[in-house]
């Protein structure tokens, strides 16, 4: 069998299981199994396929049909133009949440700060952020201690070791530093509407960094809550959330003494990220 074939039946396999990046996904697919890139692999489409590479990729293939994300068969993401090793134990990095990370960059290049990334996952967040802010350190903290291995890993990977320290930590257990700039992408999902989410998401991703309670608000609350006692005056809180939290957040960020500096909308022009600063 050719590259061409190979692709072309692929992708029927995902078209049949209503997988609309079907031909894309078949292509990524193959470039793993062959280890070429796929451009490589768009320029060679006649050559042929040694049988136990089409066996290879007929099981990525099967994992694919069922809704597994691509992420988690490659076990990496791209994400702010680098790769970052992903499991099933972190969520799979958002294009929406590379929106908060350029707003960051943007607020402190020029500056030398000290960050917390609260329920850090693969660490995309933190280590996005300290590759371009050459001065700056982080802490990230998460509950799952297979999370924390994968950031430690994508810091040894990102060259980052010497200006990141990821820990298995409960907010709750942080209270000797200050902190610039705190940021997290919390679960904000009301527990109702996991049942309502792709397949993708609700069968293969963790549920304890999606639920984010009965309405949605359980962890944010908490994160703004405990974020004025580790904060510096002045300091800075990044939040990502969820679509139409905007107004309910806020309230609770104005009452809790922060004040809002800065809306980042995602492609959609939905307000999916809030950063303020801590006046009192």
């Amino acid at each position: 069998m050719e590259i061409l074939e190979l692709i072309n039946s692929g992708s029927t396999l995902l078209k049949n299981k209503k997988i609309y990046s079907h031909k894309l996904d078949s292509e990524i697919l193959l470039s793993r199994v062959l280890n070429k890139s796929r451009e490589e692999l768009l320029i060679n489409l006649k050559q042929k396929i040694k049988p136990r590479e089409i066996s290879n990729f007929l099981k990525l293939i099967d994992r694919r049909s069922s809704k597994e994300p691509i992420a988690y068969i490659l076990e990496e993401k791209e994400f702010w133009s680098k790769s970052f090793l992903v499991s099933k134990n972190t969520l799979v990095p958002r294009p929406e949440t590379e929106l908060m990370v350029e707003k960051i960059v943007k607020i402190f290049k020029k500056k030398d700060i000290f960050i917390l990334d609260i329920g850090t996952g693969t660490g995309c967040i933190l280590l996005s952020i300290l590759s371009e802010l050459e001065n700056s350190k982080g802490t990230g903290i998460d509950i799952s201690s297979k999370a924390i291995q994968i950031a430690r890993a994508n810091s040894r990977k990102h060259k980052l070791t010497e200006r990141t320290k990821f820990c298995k930590r409960s907010l709750d257990d942080i209270y000797h530093n200050k902190f610039d700039l705190i940021v997290s992408n919390p679960p904000y999902i009301k527990r109702k509407d996991i049942k309502n989410l792709n397949e993708d998401i609700k069968k293969f991703e963790p549920k304890l960094a999606l639920d984010g309670g009965n309405d949605g608000l359980d962890v944010i609350k908490k994160v703004i809550y405990k974020s004025r006692n580790i904060l510096k005056i002045k300091g800075m809180l990044a939040l990502e959330i969820g679509n139409e939290q905007f107004k309910k957040v806020s309230k609770i960020l104005r009452s809790n003494g922060y004040k809002t500096r800065y809306l980042v909308k995602d492609y959609r022009e939905n307000i999916r990220c809030i950063l303020s600063t801590l006046e009192k």
